[in-house]
C-alpha cells in the first residue's frame, strides 16, 4: 500500500535529482532503487513494483503525465465512440519493456526473501481518470456517458479488460509473485452499477489470468468498499483488500471463509504513539482470525508518517504469533 515514497528521506532525496514522476516509474534503474528502498530499511514481507496505475496508457494511445502538486492529466481525453476506437490494446512487451525488466532483477535482488508483487488499475478506475481528464470528486463526465451512452463507455471498459489481463500475465511472467488490481473509484458507483460497470470486467481478468496462470495469486483494493463487499467476492480473487472503514471481523464474516483478507490499520494510525500503534495492530490480527489475512494498512502511508513508526508496525507485526 504505497510502501515505497513520500514519506521516506531516501525517496525525497532521489527526487530532487529525478523530479519527474514519469521518469522515476519508467527508468529500470530508478525503479528498481525506489521498490528497494523499503525493504532494505523495513525487510516487509512483500517488495511492490514502483509504478503507477496509468502506465499503460501511453501504449493505448492515450497520451497523459503525472504532474507535481496537480496529479495525473490526460491530454485528450476519449469522450465519444470515434475517440474510443482510437484507443489501442496495450502491449506491455513493447510499450513498457521497463516493467518487465525490473521485475526481473527485483526476483534476482530480493532472491525469495520476500514476494515480488505487481498491481494494474482496474478497467473502470482507469476509465474514470481517462474520462474525466484527470482525478475527480464528482465523476460526473463518466456517469454522464455510463448513464447516456453507456455503449461507449463499454467498449472503452473492454479494451482495458483485456489489456489489464495481458499486463498481469506480462508481470508474472517477468516475476511478480502476486497481483493487486486497484479499483481506487468504483466504490463511487451504486452497487446496480458496480454490477454493470465493474464487476464484469474484474470477473472477466480474473477468469482469463487465471486460465493461464492459476496459481497466482490476484488481490483486489476499492477504497471504501464497505457495501460493495459481497459483490467484490463475485469476481473470484483470492484476497480482498479492505481500507480501514470497514470492521475486519465484519469484512471476515461478510466474505466467508474460502477468501483471504488483507488489511486494514488506518494509515493514519501510525502518526500516534508506539503503544497505539502495538494496540491496533494487535486488535486488527485479533479481528481477522486464524489465517488466509495479510496484515497491511487500509490505504497507503501518508506523507510525513515517522519512519520510526513505519519501523515499528513491522517489528511488532514480525513478533506476533497465533
Amino acid at each position: 500500500m504505497r510502501q515505497a515514497g513520500r514519506y521516506m528521506k531516501s525517496y525525497q532525496i532521489l527526487c530532487e535529482k529525478h523530479p519527474s514522476f514519469r521518469e522515476r516509474s519508467e527508468n529500470v534503474d530508478l525503479v528498481v532503487e525506489i521498490s528497494l528502498q523499503p525493504w532494505k530499511v523495513f525487510q516487509p514481507d512483500g517488495v511492490i513494483l514502483f509504478s503507477d496505475i496509468l502506465t499503460p496508457l501511453s501504449g493505448m494511445n492515450i497520451p497523459f503525465d503525472i504532474i507535481k502538486g496537480k496529479g495525473p492529466v490526460i491530454f485528450d481525453p476519449p469522450r465519444t465512440a470515434t475517440d474510443v476506437e482510437k484507443v489501442r490494446e496495450f502491449i506491455p512487451e513493447e510499450s513498457v519493456p521497463y516493467v518487465g525488466e525490473a521485475l526481473t532483477i527485483l526476483r534476482k535482488e530480493v532472491n525469495n526473501q520476500a514476494a515480488v508483487l505487481g498491481f494494474v488499475g482496474a478497467p473502470f478506475t482507469l476509465a474514470s481518470y481517462v474520462i474525466e481528464g484527470g482525478s475527480s470528486k464528482n465523476f460526473t463526465k463518466i456517469k454522464r456517458l455510463a448513464f447516456a451512452e453507456p455503449k461507449v463507455l463499454h467498449a472503452l471498459l473492454q479494451k482495458f479488460a483485456t489489456s489489464m489481463a495481458k499486463y498481469i500475465r506480462y508481470q508474472a511472467d517477468n516475476g511478480a509473485q502476486a497481483v493487486q488490481i486497484f479499483d481506487s473509484w468504483a466504490t463511487e458507483l451504486s452497487p446496480v452499477d458496480f454490477e454493470e460497470f465493474s464487476l464484469p470486467y474484474l470477473k472477466q481478468i480474473v477468469d482469463s489470468v487465471k486460465l493461464t496462470h492459476p496459481d497466482l495469486p490476484l488481490i483486489l483494493y476499492a477504497s471504501g468498499s464497505g457495501g460493495l463487499l459481497e459483490r467484490l467476492l463475485l469476481t473470484g480473487v483470492d484476497v480482498v483488500s479492505l481500507d480501514w472503514t470497514v470492521d475486519i471481523a465484519d469484512g471476515r464474516r461478510r466474505l466467508g471463509p474460502n477468501v483471504a483478507v488483507q488489511g486494514n490499520v488506518d494509515p493514519g494510525v501510525l502518526f500516534g504513539s508506539k503503544e497505539f500503534i502495538t494496540n491496533r495492530i494487535n486488535d486488527t490480527v485479533k479481528k481477522a482470525g486464524r489465517g488466509k489475512h495479510i496484515l497491511n494498512l487500509g490505504h497507503g502511508i501518508k506523507v510525513g508518517t515517522p519512519e520510526e513508526n513505519v519501523a515499528h508496525f513491522f517489528e511488532v507485526a514480525k513478533g506476533l504469533r497465533y
